[in-house]
């Protein structure tokens, strides 16, 4: 069938393909911290101004390149996000053209009832606009990454409530990129260091640094600091928002439901004692 120099030659192939990318592996990723988020835990809730400034990172830096096709803009008015008047969500939506073959032209100013307009018109032409890749759509991003929790401290997620693993890692990815890949560490053309992207090689530019940009403080809020931590904080929690928008709610279900089941439970044992005392057994 092969002789032993095919046999040799072919290990040898393989071998050269494998030992780069072995290379490659032996960067390791370092652990994500785990962020303070105000939606954190069984009582958790978002900060809405928080929520307002990821909104002003996103609509001013992600959406150049990023859809949000899940997300209306009357959604920006719903109670627990970020909560813009009705008055604001109508002239965001305005700023906007929609596609519409009912309308003259093909187009119309948007309305809030509208989906969040794509930055492109198809999905080559996001392509060809990024270098081959597919930005990923931001509406459900957040819930869609993770923290992997080494050895068995994810048990203490089911105590803790911790679902917060896509904000951590946005954080991280967001404040992981080197200008220079490490020593050793082969970097295609067109690609960027980043400590948490898988591989290392991620095909986004840095998005954000320092002073970028200039937060549309709140009446009565502090000054937030304009550095790419904060930044990269409140356009996580704005993502969260996004891909779970009644997470309020949802944890004041839940509370409710737990203490109706404790209720519960302590009358059918005091109806089993009623039903059952003077009974032997």
């Amino acid at each position: 069938m092969f002789n032993t120099k095919t046999i040799l030659a072919a290990v040898a192939l393989v071998a050269g393909f494998a030992l780069p990318a072995m290379a490659q592996e032996g960067h390791s990723t370092p652990p994500i911290e785990k962020q303070s988020w105000s939606f954190a835990g069984i009582f958790g809730t978002y900060d809405q101004n928080q929520l307002q400034r990821g909104f002003q990172v996103f609509r001013e830096v992600c959406s150049s390149c990023h859809s949000a096709r899940l997300i209306a803009f009357r959604n920006l008015a719903e109670e627990g996000g970020p909560s813009f008047s009705e008055e604001q969500v109508k002239a965001l939506a305005a700023e906007y053209e929609v596609a519409d073959p009912t309308a003259d032209g093909g187009v119309r100013k948007g309305v809030p009832a509208d989906r969040w307009p794509s930055p492109f018109a198809t999905e080559q032409d996001a392509r060809d606009a990024n270098g081959g890749a597919l930005p990923p759509d931001f509406s459900v991003l957040a819930k869609a990454r993770g923290v992997k929790e080494e050895g068995l401290w994810w048990v203490l997620n089911y105590f803790t409530g911790y679902s917060e693993g896509g904000p951590d890692y946005i954080h991280a990815l967001l404040n992981g990129y080197h200008e220079e890949a490490p020593e050793g560490f082969e970097l295609p053309e067109g690609k960027y260091y980043n400590d948490y992207f898988p591989g290392h090689a991620i095909g986004m530019a840095p998005p954000l640094q320092d002073g970028q940009i200039t937060y549309e403080v709140a009446e009565g809020e502090t000054e937030v600091p304009l550095t790419l931590q904060q930044y990269s904080t409140d356009v996580a929690a704005f993502m969260m928002w996004m891909g779970e928008p009644h997470l309020a709610g949802r944890k004041q279900t839940g509370f409710v439901v737990l203490l109706f089941l404790i209720g519960f439970a302590g009358l059918m044992y005091l109806t089993k004692r009623r039903i059952w005392q003077g009974i032997e057994h």
